[in-house]
This record gives C-alpha cells, structure tokens and sequence, in this order.
C-alpha cells in the first residue's frame, strides 16, 4: 500500500511539474511576456517584440470509448473558469489569463468560480483566421442582410470580437443493422368518372428485409450550451478530420466554453445520426415513394471518440441599444447570426407575395375557366 501511494505521488509531482512547464514555455523566451497563438502565424507569438514559437503539436488521435467512462476531470491543473452574472455563459480560461467581459453579451459582470473546467480535450481545431478577417468578414455579412434597416447595413460595426473554442465530440464507429420496411410506389388505374376517362392514383406497399453494414467517422456532435449549439451549426462544417493534439499553447489568449453535455449524452445523440444515416443508405438502394414504417437494429464496435475543441470568433453590434451577435468560423470565415430586421421591408415584401399570388389566380380563372 505505501509503495502505491510513493507512486501516486511521484506520478502527481510529475504531472504538476509538467503543467508547470507547460506554463512556462508560454512566455516569450526574448521579453518574458505572454506569447498568445497567431491565427495567421499557426504558432505562438509576442505581441511586444514580435518573436515566433512553432507549437509542438501531432495529430489527434482516437480514443477507446470505455475511457470516456472511466475518464476523470484533467483539466483543473491548467485552466479555470468564468461564469457571466448576465447572460449565465461559462467560459474556461488558462490559469495565467483572466475573463474581463464576456464573450456572448459583453457585459463585464463576470467572475471567476469554483466549478471544474470539466473533462481535458485531446483534440483541437486551431483558428487559422485572424481577428482582423473575422471583422471584415462579419462586416461583409451585415451588409448583405437584406431584410436589415439600411442605416445598419451601411453603418454596423463588429464589436467586441473574442475568438472561442467550442467544445464537440467526435465519434467514429463500425455498425452492422438488421431492418424491415414497408414501402410504398405510387401507381395508377384508369377509371371513368361523370362520363370522363381519368388517372387515378393509388399506392402499392410491399415489405423489405435485410442486413446492412457500415462505418462512420468523425460524428460530430456538439457538447456546448444552447447559444454556442446555434452558433456552431450555422457556421459548419469544421475539418475535424485535421484536428490536432490539444496543447495549453492554443488556447493561449483565447478562451473555451465550458463543457455543457456530458459525453456519454454525445454518444447517445451520435447514434441518432447515424441511424439517421443508415435509414438514408439503406433506402437508396430500393424505388419507392412512400415510407411506411422503418425499423432498424443496430449493433456498434471499435467505437473511438475525440473531444475536441473548435475555432469560433463570437462578435456583436449595438443597433438601437440592443445587442445582435454573430458569429465566424475560426477555420474558415464563414460567418452566421441575427441582425435587426425592418419592418417596412417585410410588409413590403408580404404585398408584393400576395400580389403575385392574386394575378397567378387571376390568369389561372380567365384561361382555364375555372
């Protein structure tokens, strides 16, 4: 018993030694300041006298799915978390940075708590777009807001734009399904009625059985609270396939959201993808115009996951003291979000739809006369 406890506590001693590294390498080997991650760069970077870090970073890997039962905190050691006294957003920090104003509202009533960051990524998207493009892009996307007032189209500006990881798991797996279907095909029967030769149309149902298999790879699911859900689904996809090994040195002058589903409930939610997607293949290999009923047994193996980390850029503009946030794919610039919308536009369009609608019945009665 005392040897493991000797053990335990040389493996704690090293561990901590190497989050303490860890910290260490962050600062800036010429000045001593804070070296932050450079989009545009791909690596470490001293925003006072401009030296440049390569970050030493592999691919990602998998991992077995039973330790995303057995796996524990891991991330206390080098990272702690914020929580917004506003909008109740939660965001994960390095232990050496400090939360002023919060990301999703930008209110600065944000406090540092007790809560645990939550599990450690293993994988990271890093951002390859700079803050500047995020702007200009955000910028490029109010003006062709159509439904917008023309003064916000013209005049927005992005404020407070914060880049921010948001937390995901990916999940790979092979699937052998089992399924039954009843299916239907439109057919027709010519008739007469009211002294009329007509097409009647009728559907014939037939039953299919069978044994699929498949494979899946990089299942994203999204384990982030209901704001960072909207915001990442607007602005996929994310080349996670790509993703590299997570490293304290990319979340350095960024900050991540706060894991706000557990894993176990991302695997329950990627198996509902995949079954999604395994009805989609199955059915593609038969004609039919109806689905019936559709029944699917599914056994998964060789089941991996990631839990990773992607790049959003989190923005917003005052028009008329009310908030609008956007936000921008920290990969690829894609920007998504809500802007204010005329009301003088919509009615405008709303009588214009049901004048096109009156003359379509218009000429529909005076040529067919009906």
């Amino acid at each position: 018993m005392e040897e493991k406890l000797n053990e335990a506590a040389v493996t704690a001693e090293a561990e901590r030694q190497e989050v303490e590294n860890t910290t260490k390498a962050m600062k800036c080997p010429s000045c001593g300041a804070n070296m932050v991650f450079s989009a545009e760069r791909g690596a470490l970077y001293c925003e006072y006298c401009g030296c440049v870090r390569e970050v030493e970073s592999e691919n990602s890997e998998e991992i077995d799915f039973s330790r995303l039962l057995s796996s524990d905190n891991g991330w206390a050691e080098e990272s702690h978390v914020f929580c917004c006294q506003n909008c109740g957003a939660r965001e994960v920090l390095a232990k050496n940075e400090f939360a002023k104003t919060c990301s999703f509202c930008g209110t600065p009533n944000i406090v540092e708590t007790d809560e645990l960051p939550g599990l450690r990524p293993n994988a990271v998207v890093p951002f390859a777009v700079s803050k500047e493009q995020a702007s200009a892009n955000a910028r490029k996307w109010m003006r062709k807001r159509l439904f917008a007032p023309r003064k916000f189209r013209k005049g927005a500006k992005p404020e407070e734009i914060r880049g921010m990881y948001m937390p995901a798991f990916t999940f790979d797996a092979a699937t052998d399904s089992t399924y039954t279907a009843t299916l239907g095909v439109y057919r027709y029967r010519t008739t007469r009625r009211n002294g009329r030769t007509v097409q009647v149309r009728y559907t014939h149902y037939f039953n299919v059985s069978g044994r699929y298999s498949s494979a899946f790879d990089d299942v994203l699911v999204q384990a982030s609270s209901d704001k960072g859900k909207d915001a990442v689904r607007k602005i996929q996809p994310f080349d996670t396939r790509r993703s590299r090994a997570y490293t304290q040195e990319y979340l350095s002058g960024f900050t991540a959201e706060q894991s706000a589903v557990p894993g176990m409930q991302c695997w329950e939610e990627a198996k509902d993808i995949m079954r999604a997607r395994l009805q989609a293949q199955i059915l593609s290999g038969y004609r039919y115009d109806v689905v019936s009923s559709f029944n699917i047994s599914t056994r998964y193996s060789g089941v991996t996951y990631k839990y990773i980390l992607l790049p959003v850029y989190v923005g917003h503009s005052n028009w008329r003291k009310k908030l609008y946030n956007f936000f921008v794919n920290g990969a690829s610039g894609k920007v998504a979000g809500k802007a204010p919308v005329s009301p003088f536009k919509v009615a405008c369009v709303v009588v214009l739809g049901a004048a096109v609608v009156a003359l379509l019945a218009w000429l529909w009665i005076t040529f067919t006369g009906g």
